[in-house]
């Protein structure tokens, strides 16, 4: 095991400390998979992406990086090299200080002050990044990296275990065994920590009040993409750095295609729209569906589909808890939708058995309930374990009524989905994102006002 006092003094006030910690998580775990043997973790931030030309996408680091390192540039490595003798290292390898770029494109962080701002315990130009891995091959039995993440990994691992075979005559051998360490990140990544939740708590609420915003601006004549400029306006006057996803403004018969993005269609009186947004903050997702009426009050038709898909969001929250399994509460919403889709009549002479058992709800439900959600909208783990304190998952329901000779006309064009951000507790789950209305009357009155 790691003696953190052993390896690094550090500054308990210092808001860089849990990602020292989740490395040396890491590192621990690593030498305890491999019998204290000597082991080395690589893991890569990404690069700058072309729009076009000289143009570029913002940058956003890969999670798993974040999650280790919070070091926010691009072109920027972290290596980890553990042995059994309690000897732990962590090296950024980043880009330099450059007056003339920086000139132009901003400050950089430069590898002394990564050291000093981010507790790594040495840094390195990134010039230096294959000499230096390199020495850590020679001496490692293990190697730890995520699979099929980033070319530059991969050829950065090839090329080092091509030119160790070719030039050391056997008096050098690279790592024996190559470990693939997102699935074990994503194990870690899974539990969020009170610092975690407290980003996400803040992500919910900025995305809860554009969600507000959104409601209270629309009204016939609108088009989808200025009801997205009025969330995406929200999302960054409250502090959040982006989206966590393009946002989806679907009205009318756009409200059945599950990912439509916003486009030029205006809004009509008589339908619903559907949106489905949430930013990020400080690298962590939230996510919240509504669907409502432009007119400001529900159609018979259009209600009777949401308090379907209502009752079924509830009995999904209700099954949401410590112990629980994954499948639980989409099973708990397939029921209720199946039932409700029998009741309203969208569904003729069916029981209720013959639409679960057959799966002929996904004619109107035909996507699951939820998803992990933490700093990838759809977050990574493992979906077959129970559920615990400190899991984040999305609860979404949903009922997406066509056009269709079987199905009466008053319920064509319905989309409908309900979704809120659930944090897993001892005692069930807590909705992050409630601030949102959901209830009929709740909407009715706040579109109203």
């Amino acid at each position: 095991m790691l003696n953190p006092n052993k390896i690094v003094t550090i500054s308990k006030s210092s808001s860089k400390d849990h990602h020292l910690q989740r490395r040396m998580k890491l590192a621990e775990w690593m030498l305890n998979a491999t019998n204290g043997k000597k082991s080395i973790a690589l893991f890569f931030s990404g690069k700058e992406k072309s729009r076009n030309g000289d143009n570029f996408y913002p940058f956003r680091s890969s999670s798993d990086f974040f999650y280790l390192t919070g070091f926010p540039e691009p072109d920027a490595w972290l290596l980890i090299s553990c042995s059994e003798k309690d000897k732990f290292c962590d090296t950024i390898f980043c880009l330099p200080k450059d007056p003339v770029h920086e000139l132009w494109n901003g400050s950089r962080i430069g590898p002394q002050e990564a050291i000093n701002n981010f507790l790594f315990q040495t840094s390195h130009s990134l010039e230096n990044l294959q000499a230096e891995v390199e020495k850590e091959f020679c001496t490692a039995q293990n190697l730890f990296l995520p699979f099929a993440e980033s070319i530059e990994i991969d050829e950065l691992v090839k090329n080092l275990f091509i030119k160790i075979k070719k030039q050391s005559r056997g008096k050098k051998t690279p790592p024996q065994k190559i470990i693939d360490a997102s699935q074990i990140i994503a194990n870690f990544r899974l539990i969020k920590d009170k610092k975690e939740i407290k980003t996400m708590r803040k992500a919910a609420q900025i995305s809860s009040s554009a969600h507000v915003r959104a409601m209270r601006f629309c009204k016939p004549g609108v088009a989808e993409y200025e009801i997205e400029a009025e969330i995406i306006h929200e999302f960054r006057k409250s502090g959040s750095q982006s989206v966590a996803y393009p946002s989806i403004v679907a009205s009318g018969p756009n409200s059945c295609i599950l990912h439509h993005k916003a486009g030029q269609r205006v809004l009509n009186k008589h339908e619903i729209v559907l949106i489905d947004a949430g930013c990020e903050v400080d690298g962590y997702a939230s996510d919240i569906t509504r669907s409502f009426p432009v007119s400001g009050v529900f159609s018979s038709a259009q209600r009777e589909i949401y308090e379907v898909v209502l009752q079924a969001q509830k009995a999904a929250i209700a099954a949401t808890k410590s112990g629980a399994y994954f499948s639980d509460p989409h099973n708990a919403a397939v029921k209720v939708i199946s039932q409700g889709i029998i009741d309203i009549g969208l569904l003729k002479n069916k029981s209720l058995d013959e639409v679960i058992n057959k799966e002929l709800f996904k004619q109107f439900f035909m996507h699951r309930t939820g998803h992990w959600l933490g700093m990838d909208v759809h977050d990574v783990g493992d979906y077959t374990r129970p559920l615990e304190p400190g899991m984040v998952l999305t609860i979404e329901p949903g009922c997406y009524v066509r056009p269709s000779n079987e199905i009466d006309k008053h319920f064509w064009n319905i989309g409908i989905r309900i979704e809120d951000d659930a944090l897993v507790t001892n005692n069930g789950c807590e909705l992050l994102t409630r601030k949102t209305p959901v209830e009929v009357q709740e909407i009715e009155s706040l579109i109203n006002l």
